[in-house]
C-alpha cells in the first residue's frame, strides 16, 4: 500500500486529492495548522475525515515537518499548503515568503537528508507569469511575478528544479491555473461571487461588492486538476507541467453566469469598490496544457459555465439547508460579509492625507 502525505489538507485541493488517493488504495496522511477553531469542514463534506490520519504541522517549523514525515513514512509528498491569497500577500509579504518559499525548501532538505526516494509535488501557480506578454502561457513562457505571493512561489518553483537536477530527487512543479469548486474559500473572488448570488437570491443580502471585474483568468474545476497532480507523480521522470483549460473569462463574466444561474441580472447587484483593488494586479492569465495532454492524455471536461453552475448550486443548497435549521459542514455562516476591508490602498491614501495635512500645517 502506497503512503502519501498531503500538506494543506484542509484547503480546497487537499480533500479532493485525499479522496482520489483513498480511492486508489493509498494510506493518506494530512498536515493541518493548529488554530483556535479547527477548519475541517471540507473533509467532512467529502466524508473522508475519518479515513485519513491528521498531523499538526506548520511550514514555518522544520521540526514539525520532520515529525510529519517520520510519522507518515510517505512514498509521495504533495505540498499544497501555502499562504494562497494573492491580495493577502501584499499585507503580509514576510509571512508569505516564509511559508510559500521556505516551506517547500524545508521539505526538499528533509528529503535530501532523510530519504531521497520520496517523491515530491510542489503546488505552483499561474501567478508566476504575472506580467508576461506571451499568451497563452506554457512551461517555457518567461515568468514575471506581480505579487509577493507569486515571487515566493517562483522561489519554490526554481528550488524544485535545483534539487531535482542537483540531487536526483523526484520533484515536480504543477503550474496550475485558477481552479475552483464548491470547496473554494470565501476570500477568493469566485466563491465570493457564487455565495453572494445565492444569498441575494434568498434575500439575505442586497448587493455584492467586487474589485477589478475586468481581470481575466483561466478557470478550471479543482476536482479534475488534482488528478493531474497524481499523474505527474506516476510518470517515469519528474517534470513541470502547466494545467489549464485554454480559455479565459473575466470576473464580470463569472458574475454574469453566477447571477444568471439563479435567474438574476448581475448588473442590478454588483458594485465595484476601489478598496478591493490590489496594488498591482494581473490583467490576464491564459494557459496551454498541451504538454500534459501529450504526456499523460489529460484534458479538462467541465466547461466554464458548468463550473459556475456547480458552485452556485452548492451555495444555494447550503443556504437553504441552513435556513431550514439543518447543520451542514460549511464556512459561510461564520464568515463576515461586506465588512470594512483595510488594504494597502486605504493605508496609502491615509498616508497621503496625513502628509498633505502636515505640509499645510508647516506652511502656515
Amino acid at each position: 500500500m502506497k503512503r502519501a502525505l498531503i500538506t494543506g489538507i484542509t484547503g480546497q485541493d487537499g480533500p479532493y486529492l485525499a479522496k482520489l488517493l483513498l480511492e486508489k488504495g493509498y494510506k493518506v496522511f494530512g498536515t493541518y495548522r493548529r488554530v483556535s477553531t479547527p477548519n475541517f469542514w471540507r473533509l467532512q463534506e467529502l466524508e473522508i475525515i475519518n479515513k485519513i490520519t491528521l498531523i499538526p504541522a506548520d511550514l514555518s517549523d522544520m521540526s514539525s515537518l520532520l515529525e510529519a514525515v517520520t510519522i507518515a513514512e510517505p512514498d509521495e509528498i504533495y505540498n499544497l499548503a501555502a499562504q494562497s491569497f494573492v491580495g493577502g500577500s501584499f499585507d503580509q509579504p514576510l509571512l508569505t515568503n516564509d511559508i510559500d518559499a521556505n516551506g517547500s525548501l524545508r521539505f526538499l532538505e528533509i528529503i535530501r537528508h532523510l530519504r531521497k526516494n520520496i517523491k515530491f509535488y510542489q503546488a505552483s501557480t499561474s501567478e508566476l507569469f504575472g506580467g508576461s506578454l506571451e499568451s497563452p502561457q506554457n512551461e517555457n513562457t518567461p515568468m514575471v511575478p506581480h505579487s509577493p505571493y507569486a515571487v515566493a512561489k517562483l522561489s519554490s518553483y526554481h528550488m524544485v528544479k535545483v534539487y531535482r537536477h542537483s540531487y536526483g530527487i523526484f520533484a515536480c512543479n504543477g503550474i496550475l491555473f485558477n481552479h475552483e469548486s464548491p470547496l473554494r474559500g470565501l476570500e477568493f473572488v469566485t466563491r465570493k461571487i457564487t455565495n453572494g448570488a445565492a444569498r441575494i437570491k434568498l434575500g439575505l443580502q442586497t448587493e455584492l461588492r467586487l474589485g477589478n471585474i475586468h481581470a481575466q483568468r483561466d478557470w478550471g474545476y479543482a476536482q479534475e486538476y488534482v488528478e493531474c497532480m497524481w499523474r505527474m507523480m506516476q510518470h517515469e521522470t519528474p517534470d513541470d507541467y502547466v494545467i489549464a483549460t485554454g480559455e479565459t473569462h473575466s470576473v464580470a463574466e463569472f458574475a454574469e453566469e453566477a447571477f444568471a444561474a439563479v435567474g438574476l441580472n448581475w448588473k442590478d447587484y454588483v458594485v465595484t469598490d476601489e478598496k478591493l483593488q490590489r496594488p498591482l494586479d494581473v490583467h490576464q492569465l491564459l494557459g496551454s496544457a498541451k504538454k500534459a495532454e501529450t504526456t499523460f492524455g489529460w484534458k479538462p471536461r467541465v466547461t466554464f459555465k458548468e463550473l459556475v453552475q456547480i458552485m452556485v448550486n452548492a451555495d444555494v443548497q447550503r443556504w437553504q439547508k441552513h435556513l431550514s435549521g439543518k447543520i451542514v459542514p460549511w464556512d459561510s455562516p461564520n464568515h463576515p460579509h461586506e465588512t470594512e476591508i483595510i488594504s494597502r490602498n486605504v493605508v496609502r491614501d491615509a498616508k497621503k492625507e496625513a502628509g498633505t495635512a502636515w505640509q499645510t500645517k508647516t506652511s502656515q
